[in-house]
């Protein structure tokens, strides 16, 4: 392992953020644990504990130069988004864009000039299998981690160069899941398929469920003490198996084996 780092770990009130914090903090890190209400942090056995709201460019500064010299970022701050795209609130979608994407890039762009200057860096963000593959009723939350996986990749090439590391991280259905912020029903004619759709995690992750947000946690852990870590990090059996077959089929096999295999008629 590498000489502990002070991480700054974005949306560390809940699930996957905290596990983050919690499996860091156990590992010897030093967590700087922030989220939007702090109250939600007390508890948190951390070095620092802050308030950041990732659409803010001012509170992102402030949290950056209150948490002092930043070894890692992990963005994981965000917002759901569902419902037909036909007429989702356009605000809405905005809303989830600039959390999801957007905000990791203001974290980066608060950062990478003093990596830069040093020559080392790592920044670890939260995307999920929806970064990879476009969903029904999830279109907006895809939108905002196929874009964010775009972003990366870009800051790979771009600072891969100056000895900054980016990792994306990949989970599939991971509980408790996230808090459904920005949800929309839309129009009657969509019931069905909101039925359809709704049962499909539960197809996929199997009898077991779905995993605890730890095993997120020790994945962005290892990604950050292994310097070897490949820029894609894939998380969870469903995650690696919904992704295989991407890689393996055509746009039109993989739909015919996602819909015979969640049963979906729509």
């Amino acid at each position: 392992m590498l000489s502990p780092m002070r991480v700054m770990v974005t949306g560390a009130g809940r699930s996957i953020g905290r596990a983050t914090a919690e499996v860091l903090a156990e590992r010897g890190h030093e967590v700087v644990a922030t989220a939007r209400d702090v109250a939600v942090l007390r508890d948190l056995k951390v070095d620092q504990i802050l308030s950041l709201d990732v659409s803010s460019a001012a509170s992102v500064a402030a949290a950056v130069d209150a948490a002092g010299d930043l070894d890692a970022v992990v963005n994981n701050a965000g917002l759901t988004g569902t419902g037909p795209l036909e007429d989702y609130p356009i605000d809405d979608l905005t809303r989830v864009l600039d959390v999801n994407t957007i905000g990791p890039l203001r974290l980066a762009q608060a950062v990478v000039p003093r990596w830069r200057e040093r020559g080392s860096g790592v920044l670890v963000n939260i995307s999920s299998v929806q970064g990879r593959i476009g969903t029904p009723l999830e279109g907006t939350y895809a939108a905002s981690k196929h874009a964010l996986e775009a972003l990366s990749e870009a800051l790979h090439f771009e600072l891969v160069h100056f000895g900054i590391r980016v990792v994306i991280i990949e989970p599939g259905y991971i509980a408790p899941g996230m808090k459904h912020t920005a949800d929309h029903a839309g129009p009657e004619v969509y019931r069905e398929l909101h039925e359809q759709w709704n049962g499909t995690a539960e197809t996929l992750t199997g009898p077991e469920g779905r995993p605890g947000p730890e095993l997120v946690g020790h994945a962005v852990a290892d990604a950050l003490e292994d310097e070897a870590t490949p820029l894609r990090v894939e998380v969870g059996k469903d995650a690696a198996m919904v992704l295989a077959l991407r890689r393996s089929l055509s746009d039109a096999e993989f739909e015919a084996t996602m819909r015979k295999a969640l049963g979906l008629t729509w």
